[in-house]
């Protein structure tokens, strides 16, 4: 079976516009959330970590006569970055449009269009739009012809996004998969989960003993997946890694609770190990590092945290944890999507960043949060992502020559 590489990056992100930025700013382990700019935001906490202004997208506001909100503005910004990475831009190097795909995951989709109409502050969107145009605005905007899919199952979608593209390499349907996700500010979604009481009044501290709930995130990330084959015959020169296994689950439990036991995240984490043939205990085909789900919710938090340290064998096999939300928010059906980037850029760098400081660790959540870089002790990196409904994903993501 053909391996799948990762030969493009594209992000747009909290921490600004690009890969690089994403990357210094997980460096730089420094951001903070702020008032949403939304007058009608009539809730507790309308905090969230927001595309700064001057890395907003200028347009455009249709592709093709068809209508783009916020979050599609967002995943065409990624997916052209990415595209160009890969090389994919250039007479030589574009691949037959038959066999490119895109594949891209969201919660909201592009709602801002309907909020917009529903309050009457853009009488212009009252027009017929999608909510989930964003895979379709991709596709056509590179001129893919092969399937064209928004996976909008919510916080895991574009987790379950980027093994989809995957499944699409590894069983000849395609040479070349655009995917990942993207996620915009909706005040419908920031609403509800003010009314569920799941936000943090402060920001967002994963596996803190005194975190109150998660905080919001928007921006995109975008990955080329592309057959070995296929980068080989095409001279590509920069690989980032592969997405070596995957494993899906439903806790089939509860709305928007997952299973106290945690069977389900543990299947699919154990799937994904399975398939990439690595272990979660150190060693030569152990895990070099781990991106968890990690919303800063109370039994989320503790449910993941426990069923980590299992896999390991306790504190001393334990892979150091690097908790992408407490930098950038979580981000909601992109947040899948960015925590594979991190993992890509952590092993095609080798090196864990520094953790964001979180303060003192919830006793019941056994991980182990470097406040220092850490260098890759092995290959392979776990990307966790889970959603309401008990929609489950973990990926493996390991070096290249791995």
């Amino acid at each position: 079976m053909d391996d799948v590489l990762i030969t493009g990056l594209g992000a747009l992100s909290p921490l600004g516009s690009g890969v690089d930025a994403f990357w210094r700013g997980m460096g730089t382990a420094d951001t903070a959330p702020v008032k949403v700019p939304d007058p009608l935001a009539r809730m507790d906490h309308p905090l969230m970590y927001l595309v700064p202004e001057a890395d907003l997208p200028d347009g455009p506001e249709e592709l093709d006569g068809l209508p783009l909100g916020r979050g599609s503005q967002f995943a065409l910004e990624a997916a052209r970055e990415a595209v160009r990475d890969a090389g994919l831009d250039g007479a030589a190097g574009v691949p037959d449009p038959r066999r490119m795909a895109v594949i891209l995951g969201s919660g909201m989709g592009d709602t801002d269009l309907h909020e917009r109409w529903w309050t009457g502050t853009d009488p212009d969107s009252a027009r017929w739009a999608p909510v989930y145009p964003m895979a379709s605005a991709v596709a056509s905007w590179t001129g893919a012809q092969g399937s064209a899919t928004c996976v909008s199952n919510a916080c895991s979608a574009s987790g379950y996004a980027l093994s989809e593209g995957a499944d699409l390499i590894r069983s000849g349907e395609a040479d070349v998969v655009i995917a990942g996700g993207a996620e915009a500010y909706s005040r419908v979604a920031l609403a509800c989960f003010n009314r569920l009481g799941a936000i943090d009044p402060e920001r967002c501290r994963p596996f803190a003993a005194d975190r109150g709930g998660t905080l919001f995130g928007e921006g995109s990330a975008v990955l080329v997946l592309e057959s070995a084959a296929h980068a080989r015959a095409r001279g590509v020169r920069t690989v980032y890694g592969r997405l070596a296994g995957a494993g899906w689950s439903c806790d089939a439990h509860h709305p928007t609770a997952p299973e106290p036991g945690g069977a389900q995240i543990e299947r699919a984490m154990r799937e994904a190990l399975r398939q990439a043939g690595v272990s979660a205990a150190p060693g030569e085909r152990g895990l070099g590092f781990v991106v968890p789900h990690g919303t800063g919710t109370d039994l989320n938090d503790v449910v993941e945290s426990r069923i980590l340290d299992a896999l390991a064998g306790g504190p001393d096999g334990r892979a150091p944890l690097y908790s992408l939300k407490a930098l950038i928010g979580h981000t909601g059906g992109a947040a899948g999507a960015f925590a594979a980037l991190a993992a890509v850029l952590m092993l095609h760098h080798g090196t864990v960043p520094s953790n964001v400081p979180v303060g003192a660790l919830d006793p019941e959540c056994p991980v182990r949060l470097p406040a220092g870089p850490t260098p890759v002790a092995a290959p392979y990196g776990l990307v966790n992502a889970y959603a309401f409904g008990g929609n489950n994903i973990s990926l493996v993501f390991g070096e290249a020559g791995s």
